[in-house]
């Protein structure tokens, strides 16, 4: 798959799963530009992308914030963004919902939904009005399955599963794709956190926690960082994709 000449937009841009995006999107040819709220962790990641012979910009933004998310259109005037990737996220509390506060639900959905609607609404015009483009919003397999104690998080991604497929019909019509990823337990440091919550809610091992978890899946583990940028690259490799969901959780199902 060749994205030469593409410029992507990757939310999220200095977390984990951000910078794998990045270097999967500049090794298939597209320049780069990252943003997320952590000026260091951007430009680690722009210059893990440096040293794979890509291009990478950086720029800090809050995307739950519509005033940051409007400097971010203007100091991005200058850049052609076909392909945006919205990646950034919280993962909430650990809890039950009784337990979980109403700021701690209103933060999930500030930046997991609507910092989604905001970032669509600045970077479709110009989309739309090329008549070409793509979005991938970074969904979750826990918005289509239960995850106990996990509730703001699954109704986010529930919300955003619904935000995809409508947007989809909207702005399919005018040339512009978008589809949604949803990985399931991706390895690294946000699983080992809720691992380690999840230990100290119901007394069991961190190690236990992770095996229960993973033992869900039908392949019977996690999914690792690189795997989910490539179903990313492939997408943007099937023209015909539009409005759709691709599931890449090792075969992750409800629990019984």
């Amino acid at each position: 798959m060749s994205l030469d000449g593409r410029t992507a937009l990757v939310t999220g841009g200095g977390g984990p799963l951000g910078r794998a995006f990045a270097l999967a999107l500049s090794a298939a040819g597209a320049r780069v530009l990252l943003t997320g709220r952590n000026r260091a962790s951007l430009t680690e990641a722009a210059e893990r992308v440096a040293e794979g012979g890509g291009e990478a910009r950086t720029a800090v933004c809050d995307v739950s914030d519509p005033v940051s998310v409007r400097s971010l259109t203007a100091e991005l005037a200058d850049e052609d963004v076909s392909l945006l990737v919205n990646n950034a996220g919280v993962a909430g509390p650990v809890r039950p919902l009784v337990d979980v506060e109403p700021e701690e639900w209103d933060e999930v959905f500030a930046v997991n939904v609507r910092g989604v609607y905001l970032m669509c609404r600045a970077f479709l015009p110009p989309m739309l009005a090329a008549g070409r483009g793509d979005v991938v919003n970074v969904a979750s397999v826990s918005g289509k399955r239960p995850l106990l104690h996990r509730t703001p998080y699954t109704a986010s991604k529930t919300a955003l599963l619904g935000l995809t497929r409508t947007l989809a019909g909207e702005v399919g019509p005018r040339g512009v794709t978008v589809n949604s990823l949803s990985p399931g337990p991706v390895r690294g440091p946000r699983m080992d956190r809720n691992f380690r919550l999840t230990a100290e809610l119901t007394g069991c091992t961190v190690e236990e926690a992770e095996h229960d978890f993973a033992s869900r899946a039908a392949l019977g583990r996690l999914v690792e960082e690189d795997e989910v940028a490539r179903a990313l690259v492939a997408m943007l490799a099937m023209p015909g994709l539009c409005g759709a969901d691709i599931d890449l959780s090792a075969g992750m199902i409800a629990p019984a």
